[in-house]
């Protein structure tokens, strides 16, 4: 019996070449919503900066929405709900912070001036934006729960950035109960002065970060 050779027939492959050409114009068209979505994200938190910033801890979801010209449902179809949006502004402020402590601990300097130099660096930031501080350190966190798991997070990742930076200056271990110990110490210190401060306007921020760098070093400048 003589076996036959199928060949592949013009429509078929026409057929998969405008398959695959679909397949490469569904991705396209899939990837383009995904941009927009993102750009559409960000405008959104931008609205929600504006009016954080302007209300303080009266933004509501209704006055973020009038700001960014949508409806309720349209902010909760990005964020899921109103946490979401209050994670997402938290995630935006503390990557900036953090940012900077980085900057200020990678700084060449004795113990006493790197000291100084993240204390200003977080009081830096508090002043620039004060009522996003406000509103995230406070109301955020307490209305929502997910928000002050972040919170502590952060406030945990200053700490042990803190601690590393000091077991290094003290030639102690990587996890060094006593590094550590002042790490978390010299965060709660520096946020309870920072609300402090915030509040009253009763010092400048360069006299701050002095009196709270001359407090914070004292007891490990001279540390071996």
């Amino acid at each position: 019996m003589t076996r036959s050779t199928a060949q592949p027939r013009r429509g078929d492959a026409a057929s998969a070449t405008g398959s695959a050409a679909a397949g490469d114009l569904s991705s396209s068209r899939s990837a383009a919503p995904t941009r927009r979505s993102q750009e559409r994200r960000r405008q959104l938190l931008d609205a929600a900066d504006r009016v954080v910033r302007r209300d303080g801890p009266d933004a509501s979801m209704v006055t973020i929405a009038a700001e960014a010209g949508v409806t309720k449902p349209i902010l909760y179809r990005h964020f899921g709900d109103k946490g979401g949006l209050y994670q997402a502004l938290a995630e935006r402020h503390t990557a900036t912070l953090l940012e900077r402590l980085h900057h200020a601990l990678s700084v060449p300097a004795d113990r006493s001036r790197r000291t100084l130099l993240v204390v200003d660096a977080y009081l830096a930031s508090i002043e620039a934006e004060p009522a996003i501080y406000r509103f995230l350190m406070h109301r955020a966190a307490e209305e929502e729960p997910a928000v002050g798991g972040m919170v502590a997070s952060f406030t945990e990742q200053i700490a042990e950035l803190l601690a590393v930076g000091i077991a290094g200056a003290l030639g102690d271990p990587a996890e060094s109960h006593r590094a550590r110990a002042w790490g978390f110490g010299m965060v709660g210190a520096v946020q309870a002065a920072g609300d402090w401060w915030l509040d009253t306007a009763a010092l400048t921020r360069a006299e701050l970060a002095e009196h709270l760098a001359q407090l914070l070093a004292h007891g490990w400048a001279g540390a071996s």
